[in-house]
């Protein structure tokens, strides 16, 4: 039970948890997010997914990463256990705000450096993000009617509430990766952004992922056919990424 001498929302020292889940991220991204994400968060938890390579040893030498979790078998086709599992571990640190982030996913430098001011204030619950899908290498995104996620906000970072109810739909595939509540709570539209490199790959490794979507969905019960086709565009539309200066500050 929350103290009574704990306000609710916080102006000052929030204390900010990242939470992860991973499975075999050995040799691609994970070290790197990270390095990133222990510059500028006070702890990191992590689910791995029975991992097979060593995505277990590498977390632990991160001493950001406070909290480990790993399942004796995945939980893959049941993604809202695995979910839940990982909400669980996040608030058993007693956070006063949770960051979802990916094993491929960098926040942009101008996010790293306006995080605290983010959660040091008492108006809104959550944030949101612009994410852009790199692809084919992390020079460019993709920019078309099957990928634009970064026209939108996406919610990833989130106050930490623990009497309120949070709810997460039994789902097994496209499980929303914060709980459902978050919707009806304050929240704010930033114009920052985050880099998701799980497309930033050459063409034989796309056309695997395209055929794991395919196996896992082929009928287009949790996703768009018409989508998963699409990974193997020959020309897809491609946007060169622009790093914003320090002193361009988002609107």
């Amino acid at each position: 039970m929350m103290s009574k001498d704990k306000p609710l929302r916080k102006t000052s020292g929030n204390r900010l948890t990242a939470m992860m889940q991973v499975r075999n991220e050995s040799g691609r991204y994970l070290e790197q997010v990270l390095e990133e994400l222990s510059g500028f968060v006070d702890d990191i938890v992590i689910v791995d997914d029975a991992s097979t390579d060593d995505t277990a040893r590498l977390c632990h030498s991160f001493a950001k990463v406070t909290k480990l979790v790993t399942l004796e078998g995945p939980l893959f086709h049941r993604e809202w256990e695995l979910r839940q599992t990982l909400w669980e571990l996040a608030v058993s640190t007693d956070p006063d705000w949770l960051l979802s982030v990916d094993a491929d996913e960098f926040y942009e430098e101008e996010a790293k450096r306006e995080m605290r001011r983010l959660i040091d204030q008492d108006a809104y619950d959550s944030v949101a993000f612009r994410l852009y899908d790199f692809w084919g290498g992390t020079t460019h995104y993709r920019e078309d009617e099957h990928w634009n996620i970064h026209t939108k906000h996406t919610r990833t970072l989130v106050r930490y509430l623990p009497q309120f109810y949070y709810f997460t739909p039994q789902m097994n595939h496209h499980v929303p990766r914060l709980p459902l509540s978050y919707a009806v709570l304050p929240a704010f539209f930033a114009e920052l952004r985050v880099k998701h490199y799980g497309w930033a790959l050459p063409p034989e490794a796309l056309r695997q992922k395209y055929e794991r979507y395919m196996e896992l969905d082929p009928e287009g019960k949790w996703g768009s056919l018409e989508q998963y086709r699409s990974i193997l565009d020959d020309n897809p539309n491609l946007v060169e990424w622009q790093e914003r200066r320090e002193h361009e500050r988002p609107e």
